[in-house]
């Protein structure tokens, strides 16, 4: 079983869609997918600064963007999908794609009103977000809980994501365990905690009226590492994961449960690999960071499953 996984916020680093743009077809699609999430992608995908696009409204649908444009052109080359697809955070919604529950164009547009409406709910209180590294998880989440810090992320073992307002953030540093490192992240709110409860409504309102499929290969949900079985299901919870934290680390434990053979992870790659080496282990992984990285990538997914071929 292979496994196309699609990255989260802080992935993007400029001028990172700029290759795949010399691929046939892409700047019309990419076109497409502007108009769609109201972005200029093409744009800020070639020319804008990392500060740009480190905004939340930008950021969210060129992570998006560049994931369907990757999966599209593996699938092209391979002749074939994934067994499964999950994605972290705002990746969730490429996978979605992958897993056919919803279209293209319908992630776009939600990845457009998502990142907007996340964007502005953390405007109400200047909040961020910081990796934390290393350390005995229970004596981290004491003093999260101490200084009214919310794990928002548990990647892997040794790794969670704290959030929540600046002040306290910088008390965690300052206060950090033994053994411990903080390193804040690039991102600009307090993603998937109470302090997204604003946005919560405004994409329950906006999934209203998509017409969700039952996933036609195994999709992972990044809030509890569940398996989805209903179309619903799938978008409810893009709705709700907004407030409520990733458990990446549940994700690779049920891609270790389910027997998986290699792991894919689509641009702008780097980051769920680097967590597969550790949560994954013997397990093969490739990130497609550019178009040159797809030939290893159909390799992986043509030589290492038996099962899935397109139709």
């Amino acid at each position: 079983m292979i496994v196309v996984a699609s990255p989260g916020q802080g992935s993007q680093t400029p001028g990172f869609l700029a290759p795949w743009l010399e691929l046939d077809g892409v700047a019309d699609r990419l076109s497409a997918y502007s108009d769609a999430a109201e972005v200029d992608l093409i744009a800020h995908g070639t020319e804008s600064d990392a500060d740009t696009i480190r905004d939340t409204r930008i950021a969210q649908p060129l992570i998006v963007a560049a994931s369907l444009i990757a999966a599209a052109q593996l699938s092209l080359r391979a002749g074939r999908r994934a067994d499964g697809v999950a994605g972290h955070s705002v990746g969730e919604l490429a996978a979605l794609v992958g897993a056919e529950v919803i279209a293209a164009d319908d992630a776009m547009r939600l990845v457009g009103i998502r990142g907007r409406a996340m964007a502005d709910a953390a405007a109400h209180t200047p909040t961020g977000m910081s990796a934390v590294l290393g350390g005995d998880v229970d004596e981290v989440l004491a003093l999260l809980d101490e200084l009214e810090l919310t794990p928002a992320n548990y990647n892997v073992a040794g790794q969670i994501v704290a959030a929540g307002a600046l002040p306290a953030l910088a008390q965690l540093a300052e206060r950090a365990p033994r053994g411990v490192r903080v390193m804040p992240l690039q991102v600009a709110g307090a993603f998937h905690t109470s302090y997204m409860a604003p946005a919560v409504d405004t994409l329950r309102a906006a999934v209203a009226d998509i017409a969700a499929n039952d996933p036609t290969v195994t999709l992972w949900s990044n809030r509890d590492g569940a398996v989805v079985d209903a179309g619903q299901d799938a978008l409810d919870r893009i709705v709700t994961q907004v407030s409520s934290p990733v458990r990446w680390d549940l994700c690779m434990a049920a891609f270790t449960a389910a027997g998986i053979t290699g792991f894919i992870e689509v641009a702008p790659a780097g980051a769920l690999t680097g967590l597969a080496k550790r949560g994954l282990r013997g397990v093969p992984n490739v990130a497609v960071k550019t178009p040159d990285d797809l030939d290893a990538a159909v390799e992986l997914l043509t030589g290492s499953s038996q099962n899935g071929a397109l139709s």
